[in-house]
């Protein structure tokens, strides 16, 4: 396999995983607590945040002993100028909610930086809140030279209700790892319809498009180039170009020959060398991007992920800073666009995420999007041995049982219904939300001993709940009485769609096999996993751990 898809804590997959000096492009889009969407995977059917939010980082928010450990770990980290700035950086700060996520972050980028080829690059998606933080960082990081820009991203429409003045970007800083030599394909702006309107004023019909007319008189004297040419004299330096050339561009029709209004050469000027617009590039593209719009609920590419980003936007940063086969890493890979894109481009890829929501809709969006995609993921349960492994642990420790819990319900695309934390569910493990307001509530079931009353009790939360359909997620196989009780329900009925199980009983092996597939609903909302716009592109690679 040439692409790889890791769950877990990105700092310890870096250090366990991703060898020195691997990896050609670093692009990364770190959650930070002044946005509270960063955590929110889907929205609910009301659009309010629904109980899919998921506080994978809750702990990174505030000064804990995670981030005392964190802050004690880059001072032993073997870098100084970022041990140092740190250090400054709590001197100034104090033990607050910003340092914690300093620390978080410092560690990581350390790992990140020797991770780097000494060609690759960095680029640091962030918001103004804690940019300026994040750059002095960056400089000890990578050393002062390593900053090569500051990409400003037009993310949005101006707020009518603002308090102040409308933010409405984002912050890329973007750092090379060998200030002298990196990856750099140089990105060009196409012309502005005004330029062309004035400066490209002719145009043959002869397919070729509209021409510049540009001067082909010589601006330094040249002796053997003062030679007549179809009747008109030589400028006063000669002309640009060698006699044999010019019989060429004259052969290939790339010179304009002024004219009389009758028809006849007009001696009185010079020719001049057409230069066609399709053949000439635009300017070397700037900072301030104003041209990738971001994801609105129209988009085609939408997902149904508050922060995720433009397909457009990866591929800019991937194309300038990457090259065909070069390895690029998305170590907070939400949504996943950063490895789309670098499918979609000819990449290899490595994308991390901390939860297993994350994971299953990146799996979704690139099977859906790329035929015969090939990829492997670390970390999660890939057939039932893995998944009754899981579960066996869960048995000893409590936290693992909702580890499982959370990798079933992205099996089927469903939200988790009690936030991911320990404590009373009130029967809810998940939720899946059809049609309008529709909704299906989801439990999930790992241990061996299953039996009717849980059917049973699963339509009593249905019907306190107000809930469309129950789903009865489980690791081990249904009992007979159990699949009678639960076509007992009888059917749900939406308009204009055939009838299906109010009770739905899912095994995992099924769920496996068939992902969201192997629940049935009338129409499943988009807002939970919707299905990514297959892609032409995508190409493979290998990649050498």
């Amino acid at each position: 396999m040439t692409n790889h898809l890791y769950y877990g804590d990105n700092l310890r997959v870096l250090r366990e995983s991703i060898r020195d000096e691997s990896v050609d492009l670093i692009y990364l889009d770190p959650p930070f607590n002044s946005n509270a969407s960063y955590n929110v995977l889907f929205k609910g059917p009301q659009g309010n945040e629904s109980a899919a939010q998921i506080e994978a980082f809750d702990d990174t928010w505030h000064w804990t002993d995670s981030a005392e450990e964190a802050f004690g770990e880059v001072m032993r980290a073997g870098n100084g100028n970022a041990s140092e700035m740190l250090r400054a950086m709590r001197s100034f700060l104090g033990e607050n909610d910003m340092m914690a996520y300093l620390a978080m972050m410092a560690v990581r980028l350390i790992e990140l930086h020797r991770v780097l080829k000494p060609t690759g690059s960095l680029y640091l998606h962030c918001d103004p809140t804690a940019s300026h933080y994040l750059k002095i960082l960056l400089d000890a990081v990578f050393g002062a030279r390593g900053y090569k820009n500051e990409i400003i991203w037009k993310r949005t429409s101006t707020h009518s209700d603002a308090k102040t003045w409308s933010r409405v970007t984002d912050t890329i800083l973007f750092y090379a790892k060998s200030p002298a030599s990196f990856i750099w394909n140089t990105p060009r702006e196409a012309h502005s319809d005004d330029y062309v309107r004035v400066k490209f004023t002719g145009d043959d019909g002869d397919g070729r498009g509209p021409y510049q007319k540009h001067d082909m008189t010589s601006p330094s004297p040249r002796p053997n180039m003062m030679y007549e040419w179809m009747g008109f004299e030589f400028p006063e330096k000669g002309w640009r170009f060698q006699l044999e050339t010019m019989q060429k561009l004259h052969d290939d029709n790339r010179i304009w020959y002024p004219r009389l209004a009758n028809g006849e050469l007009d001696f009185s000027k010079r020719p001049r060398l057409k230069k066609y617009l399709s053949e000439m590039e635009g300017g070397v593209m700037g900072t301030v991007w104003t041209d990738i719009s971001p994801i609105n609920s129209r988009a085609q590419e939408r997902l149904g992920y508050p922060t995720q980003k433009p397909v457009a936007l990866l591929e800019r940063i991937l194309s300038a800073s990457s090259n065909p086969g070069d390895v690029v890493l998305d170590p907070f890979c939400g949504c996943g666009t950063t490895v789309h894109a670098a499918q979609k481009l000819g990449r290899q890829w490595i994308g991390i995420d901390v939860t297993h929501l994350a994971i299953g809709l990146i799996e979704k969006r690139l099977r859906d999007a790329f035929e015969g995609v090939e990829f492997t993921t670390h970390g999660v349960p890939q057939d039932l041995a893995g998944a009754r492994d899981l579960a066996n642990r869960g048995r000893e420790d409590k936290n693992y049982y909702f580890e499982f819990e959370k990798w079933a319900l992205s099996l089927i695309a469903a939200q988790p219904g009690n936030l991911s934390k320990k404590g009373a569910d009130r029967g809810i493990d998940g939720n899946i939300y059809f049609g309008k307001t529709s909704r299906a509530i989801v439990s999930v079931k790992a241990g061996e001993n299953v039996g009717v009353s849980m059917i049973r009790d699963l339509r009593g939360t249905i019907e306190r709940e107000r809930a469309d359909i129950g789903i009865f997620l489980t690791l081990t196989p249904p009992t007979k009485p159990m699949i009678s009780e639960a076509a007992a329900a009888g059917q749900f009925e939406m308009e204009g769609f055939s009838p299906v199980p109010r009770i739905q009983i899912v095994s995992v092996e099924e769920a496996l096999q068939l992902r969201d597939r192997a629940v049935r609903l009338p129409a499943r909302r988009d807002d939970t996993f919707k299905k990514a716009r297959r892609e032409s592109g995508g190409g493979q690679g290998s990649l050498d751990l």
